[in-house]
């Protein structure tokens, strides 16, 4: 094993964000009980924010980004893990706070990892990576709240970005009706074949709605935020369920109690850092089932390091279809 290891690295430098692609030796790591061979990471909106300093996300320097990785254990102080343990890391501030899966080896703490479910390799998992642990998280968010397939159409807002893909694949694996809701123009044939029903563009989901509009949707996976959820709320039906977890399109929510006490809608908010251990473990072991093959397979391209700061500012552009995985030996 070689004594160095490749990593990409962000400095602040006058202000600014700087990349730079580094040899790194163990003792450079951060403190941690568990060291890994990062096999796999992702590319996710996030981490197009950091490389391009385009969003306050680095909250230390210098710092690896990257907020999920796949790999295996090569030392560990932890009773949890020994050597050869295939592991996969998604939340927890990592890439933020802590130093992320953009590096060949990376030292965390054994609470921050979960094992790889038996029949998914770390490829796998990074093609599934945050937005697809995510995505789940949605998907049972909505099962808790009742909603069935015989209930109603369920729409996915950025159904063309990561999380909004994967969810869209799980619920047309599940058997739900699913509307997706995209601004890209060419994405239709991608978004049929991940299994939706109906496609509706982000123009006429982004209007400002009424207090209540026609009732069209049992549930609904919410990455968008803002006017977008705020219609969706509006056309909820009664007794739905919105299962909220992104905000590209701001933070803001234009709307009125209406939905809620006049329709008896819920709003659910779907949080994937800080996730409990066992929850985090159900959805990874629910996405081995529930996600099928050929939709990862669709969804993903592969990149290296060398290519993330390109791919980090087209991600923040949305000019990334799906989701990207990053290969730590490319």
């Amino acid at each position: 094993m070689s004594d160095t290891f490749k990593a990409l690295v962000l400095t602040l430098e006058d202000g600014k964000t700087v990349h730079t692609i580094q040899q790194l030796r163990d003792e450079d790591l951060p403190e941690g009980d568990v060291l890994l061979a990062v096999e796999y990471s992702s590319l996710n909106y996030k981490d197009g924010l950091a490389i391009t300093g385009k969003g306050k996300i680095v909250r230390q320097w210098p710092l690896v980004p990257g907020i999920d990785l796949a790999g295996s254990v090569l030392e560990s102080s932890s009773p949890d893990y020994r050597p050869g343990d295939r592991v996969v890391l998604t939340g927890w501030s990592v890439g933020e706070k802590y130093w992320g899966g953009y590096s060949q080896r990376q030292r965390v703490q054994s609470k921050w990892l979960v094992p790889l479910p038996p029949g998914m390799e770390s490829r796998q998992a990074m093609a599934i990576g945050t937005a697809g642990f995510t995505a789940m998280l949605c998907v049972m968010t909505l099962e808790e709240a009742g909603i069935t397939p015989d209930k109603g159409t369920v729409v996915v807002t950025g159904a063309s970005g990561g999380v909004g893909s994967i969810a869209v694949a799980i619920l047309a694996k599940l058997g739900y009706a699913v509307a997706a809701v995209s601004g890209k123009a060419d994405a239709e044939g991608f978004l049929r074949e991940l299994g939706a029903s109906e496609i509706l563009s982000r123009a006429e989901m982004s209007e400002p709605p009424r207090a209540l509009e026609g009732q069209r949707w049992a549930g609904a996976v919410d990455t968008v935020g803002s006017t977008t959820l705020a219609r969706v709320l509006a056309e909820t039906s009664y007794g739905g369920c919105v299962a909220a977890c992104g905000l590209a399109g701001g933070a803001d929510l234009p709307t009125t109690v209406m939905p809620f006490i006049l329709r008896n809608i819920s709003l659910r908010g779907v949080d994937s850092v800080m996730c409990p251990q066992d929850r985090r473990r159900a959805a990874w072991g629910r996405l081995v089932d529930d996600l099928p093959a050929k939709a990862v397979g669709e969804i993903g391209q592969t990149a290296s390091l060398e290519q993330l700061p390109e791919l980090a500012e087209k991600i923040t552009t949305g000019g990334i279809r799906g989701r990207v995985i990053v290969d730590l030996n490319a």
